[in-house]
């Protein structure tokens, strides 16, 4: 499913078993609610809470904001269950938790088809396990239907034994391949949530770094987070004003072959290679900063990584490899 350009700068899980938090939802500025039936909502209380959604969401009222159901796990007592209801309901999709292989993609999938959902029901990707972000270009690519993928950054730094640091940097390698993955098969992608309410600073560089790595917004647990994430990933004005896009001359069809000459621009709009360059004012994507973060960091150090298997070495030179 290509990668659409509405903005997702927030976008708020909500408990399915807190009806109030359902009908607070409707007058909240963010561009998205994730209804989740999952780890928000004690296993004694998910039927009610599923019955609960779908009144909810049947009753309308929420706008034109993208609206996803988080559901339980085929694997599960209520799996079943949430997959019928999500079929039925007028949502735009339905998030997986925990997903580490194409065949729990494509098993969801048979489950919505068999339940009647339409071909505009999207499905989106929890990563979360290192099973899965090893796996992420396999899942991203499993079926047409995917949308996006969602970072589980809590669990999965529980996962990985990682030690919470401001900068993330344990989680650093995981989100990259992530955004590689998603971008690979024009997806949108979402970051993580940051759980500590009270830290405001600690919740904007999240935001920074997210942007900066080519994230689309970022997945919230608490209203007072969404102005805060709406201004982060917000396009600037003079991004919204920008008519031509700078390139370095190594992208540009005009470069010589083997050239070392320094980084040079063009501004033909044509030529730019990123997806961020159809990010329009009513979207949520910046352009520059996140390519110029993409291929920085992670390209580099999968090249690096590749070479660590193998026998040669490279060197970087400027605009071309040797």
């Amino acid at each position: 499913m290509p990668i659409d350009v509405r903005p997702r700068r927030s976008v708020l899980y909500m408990p399915g078993s807190n009806a109030r938090a359902l009908e607070k939802a409707r007058a909240l500025d963010a561009d998205g609610l994730i209804f989740d039936l999952e780890d928000a909502v004690a296993p004694d209380a998910k039927p009610a809470a599923r019955l609960a959604v779908v009144a909810a969401v049947s009753s309308g009222g929420y706008g034109r904001r993208e609206l996803i159901l988080r559901v339980n796990a085929l694997g599960t007592k209520w799996g079943e269950d949430d997959f019928a209801a999500a079929a039925r309901m007028p949502i735009d999709g339905v998030l997986l938790p925990k997903v580490e292989s194409v065949e729990t993609v494509r098993q969801a999938e048979a489950m919505l088809v068999a339940g009647g959902a339409g071909d505009g029901l999207a499905i989106w990707c929890m990563m979360e396990t290192p099973r899965g972000i090893l796996r992420a270009a396999e899942i991203a690519g499993a079926s047409p239907r995917i949308a996006g993928l969602v970072m589980g950054t809590s669990d999965l730094a529980n996962d990985l034994h990682a030690r919470p640091t401001s900068d993330r940097l344990p989680l650093l390698t995981s989100l990259g391949l992530c955004v590689l993955a998603a971008r690979a098969c024009d997806l949108a992608i979402l970051d993580g949530v940051h759980l500590d309410l009270a830290d405001d600073e600690g919740f904007a560089r999240s935001c920074r770094q997210g942007r900066e790595l080519g994230f689309d917004g970022k997945t919230l647990i608490h209203p007072k987070t969404i102005a805060p994430a709406n201004a982060a990933f917000a396009p600037s004005a003079e991004e919204v004003a920008v008519r031509s896009w700078p390139v370095p001359s190594f992208f540009a069809s005009t470069a010589a072959p083997g050239s070392t000459a320094p980084l040079a621009s063009v501004t033909t709009p044509e030529m730019v290679p990123v997806a961020w360059a159809r990010a329009t004012a009513g979207s949520a994507r910046s352009s520059a900063s996140t390519a110029a973060a993409f291929v920085r960091f992670d390209p580099l150090r999968m090249c690096f990584l590749l070479c660590r298997t193998r026998t040669f070495t490279w060197k970087w030179r400027g605009p071309r490899w040797e």
